[in-house]
């Protein structure tokens, strides 16, 4: 039976540049949303992980899908961890991959092999699915100061229809924490996504 893929079932990719909270609270509230995600973690984006964070995240594809499953409290057919060279994934195929891909953070590597058609691992792959059969594909770039190169491959990305979505959080809600800037980048990425979120009001609300 072909396997039906709803707008709540979304593919997450967190990559190797810097900001790994984006990605895992994006992911925890995604869940909490209860979103089915496919989650692609490349190999970089686990070292950044243990640098960033107090996650120490086992090195077996299963184990990680049980922490994160018990640590946000998912069900274990919410949460679908997906190896790198899994080309029989759903999100490998325009078939039954899901309706909006987010890769956040996204690395410039990231950015350029997207750009370029490369699809050397299944995150560059699952992007390019999204490319080609016109679904949403959200990057997080996370990097500073731009390069000529980063910004070209932005731009091309943008004209493909991907929304380029820089983690660069406002200071307008006066906020008190850093989780509350990872928060406010979170909540645009879930307006995008049409997850209902309350985590930062929207401007002119109370």
């Amino acid at each position: 039976m072909t396997q039906v893929l709803t707008p709540r079932t979304i593919t997450l990719a967190i990559t190797g540049a810097s900001g790994a909270q984006y990605g895992l609270r994006l992911l925890q509230c995604l869940l909490a949303a209860d979103c089915k995600v496919y989650l692609m973690i490349s190999s970089a984006a686990e070292v950044v992980i243990r640098t960033e964070t107090d996650l120490d995240l086992p090195r077996d594809l299963e184990d990680q899908q049980a922490m994160l499953c018990s640590l946000y409290g998912a069900d274990e057919d919410q949460l679908q961890l997906l190896a790198k060279d899994d080309w029989f994934a759903a999100v490998a195929s325009g078939s039954s991959s899901p309706a909006s891909m987010v890769i956040c953070p996204a690395s410039g590597g990231t950015l350029s092999a997207i750009a370029h058609g490369a699809s050397n691992n299944l995150i560059e792959r699952a992007a390019d699915v999204a490319l080609k059969e016109r679904r949403k594909l959200i990057v997080v770039p996370r990097e500073t100061p731009y390069s000529e190169i980063h910004l070209e491959n932005m731009l091309k990305l943008t004209q493909m229809g991907v929304i380029v979505l820089p983690a660069s959080p406002g200071f307008y809600m006066q906020p008190q924490s850093v989780e509350e800037l990872v928060d406010f980048i979170v909540a645009r990425i879930l307006d995008q996504l049409g997850v209902a979120q309350d985590l930062m009001p929207r401007w002119g609300e109370d």
